[in-house]
């Protein structure tokens, strides 16, 4: 089956259409201010945050990168995303708590929260800088994916760079619309289809490939039973193994486009709607995506480029070009929409913790605007990024979560410890980061250690060591702290 490119357009523009409708029909309502454009005022129902919150999490990363990983690394790779699923329990440790102090001192951002908790408006600064240094790799790893899927879907007719325009355009404009709102409403039609077309593939691929799962494991057993084990074909030793997953388990508080959406919920209910959904979901469309890479290993063994695995085996006969081409949009969704979501939590960030942290008397009509004006820089940034094809789409992303791995003893620190201090916090952040940015450029990994690890030791050496040297914020920690375990008391008691 060979895709024309004139359907991959036109898929790709009746997509376009639909999702713009939507983003302009969200716009009705909306209301004037930061936390109403970013944040959509907190005021998101639970079965539309547990989508938006899947359709972010679940990028190109996952049909496009952790397919990839599988058919080049095996069945690690499960593994290595059920750690992501496994952390899901920092969320419910910690979502209630970002959702009760955001409501409480109305935080737009998780950078502002940092730097209220610890008094200083650097730690935002630096929180901030941290999130727009290490998340441009990681939207560019979404353009990539999409690009790449066009590419190969089209047999070369939609060149690389010309999918790369397409995916940016399109982020721009939605995020642009109406903020949080049109990212929200499109999220939730992106990851119904997203999941719904991954389930139908799925089956078509393992009844039509291969005459059921029974025949499937058979055939994988067989021909690659090398990559049903530990450490597979070589890629997941212990060493890479720990290196991907540590900053993967810490995914969900330490990258700002996935914590700033536990803001957003209407009620404590809805936040526990989000969480439950958002766990079902991934379990089904991680188990899915793996089952993909092992596909295209079994039909697809000789691919140059472990990331093209996905979108070789939709064009593959198998697949109707109808389902082929639903799939291909329903990947799109899922990278647009995870682009869509970091460049207005950067957005939000550049305004609140950088710029108006400088420009301390700025109306809050210029901030947003400044916020909003920064969106499509975001995305240019990114654009040039992805033009580069740095790497595996799964390493980029995780290289990107290592450098925000940094964040997390000062995020821990600012919910449970009174004696953190901003100098540990800014210090931590600071030294982490450049040790995990130096490790992935020179490629040194002392002892085989990855960057992440080393950055994670020695990011929180230094921050309860300069904590504990230094004077805490002790009035606001305690209104903090004392807060959040009063209320949650309280809680539960009902």
């Amino acid at each position: 089956m060979q895709i024309h490119t004139f359907y991959t357009l036109l898929a790709v523009g009746i997509w376009i259409i639909v999702g713009t409708l939507i983003a302009v029909a969200s716009r009705k309502g909306l209301g004037k201010g930061l936390s109403e454009y970013f944040i959509a005022n907190r005021k998101i129902s639970g079965f539309v945050s547990a989508l938006t919150y899947s359709a972010t999490t679940y990028s190109a990363f996952m049909m496009i990168g952790l397919a990839g990983f599988t058919y080049k690394g095996g069945v690690g790779a499960l593994g290595f995303e059920l750690t992501y699923l496994a952390g899901l329990m920092l969320v419910i440790f910690f979502g209630p708590r970002f959702w009760l102090v955001g409501k409480r001192f109305e935080y737009v951002t998780p950078a502002e929260l940092l730097g209220d908790r610890y008094q200083n408006k650097g730690v935002a600064f630096v929180a901030a800088a941290l999130c727009l240094i290490f998340l441009i790799p990681y939207s560019a790893v979404q353009l990539m994916g999409v690009a790449y899927l066009m590419e190969v879907l089209s047999y070369g007719g939609i060149p690389f760079i010309v999918g790369l325009l397409v995916a940016i355009i399109i982020a721009i404009v939605w995020a642009w619309i109406a903020g949080m709102r049109s990212v929200a409403w499109t999220d939730s039609l992106q990851a119904l289809v997203m999941i719904i077309t991954a389930i139908t593939i799925t089956f078509f691929i393992i009844y039509k490939g291969f005459g059921g799962f029974g025949n499937f494991f058979n055939k994988l057993e067989l021909n690659y039973s090398q990559w049903l084990t530990l450490p597979g074909p070589g890629f997941f030793s212990f060493k890479a193994y720990l290196g991907l997953t540590l900053p993967w388990f810490f995914f969900s508080i330490s990258n700002p486009q996935v914590s700033q959406r536990l803001f957003i919920p209407k009620s404590m209910h809805a936040l526990k709607q989000m969480c439950g959904g958002f766990l079902i979901f991934g379990f089904v469309y991680t188990v899915i995506t793996v089952l993909w890479g092992f596909s295209a290993r079994l039909l697809c063994p000789d691919l140059s480029v472990a990331d093209k695995a996905s979108p070789t085996l939709l064009a593959l006969p198998l697949i109707p070009t109808a389902l082929a081409l639903i799939a291909m949009v329903a990947i799109m969704a899922a990278a647009i929409s995870t682009i869509d979501s970091i460049m207005l939590s950067l957005s939000s960030m550049f305004a609140k913790d950088i710029y108006q942290n400088v420009k301390t008397k700025a109306r809050e009509e210029k901030v947003l605007w400044v916020g909003k004006f920064i969106i499509p820089v975001i995305g240019v940034t990114a654009f040039f990024f992805a033009r580069a094809r740095f790497g595996l789409i799964s390493t980029l992303s995780v290289a990107s979560s290592a450098g925000l791995l940094m964040m997390v003893p000062t995020i821990i620190g600012a919910f449970l410890w009174k004696r953190g201090t901003a100098a540990g916090a800014i210090a931590s952040m600071i030294v982490g980061a450049i040790i995990t940015a130096t490790m992935y450029i020179t490629k040194c990994y002392p002892l085989g250690h990855w960057p992440g690890v080393w950055g994670g030791i020695t990011c929180s050496v230094v921050f309860v060591g300069i904590s504990l040297l230094t004077r805490a914020p002790r009035e606001k920690a305690d209104e903090f702290i004392n807060y959040l375990d009063k209320t949650l008391l309280e809680k539960n008691a009902l």
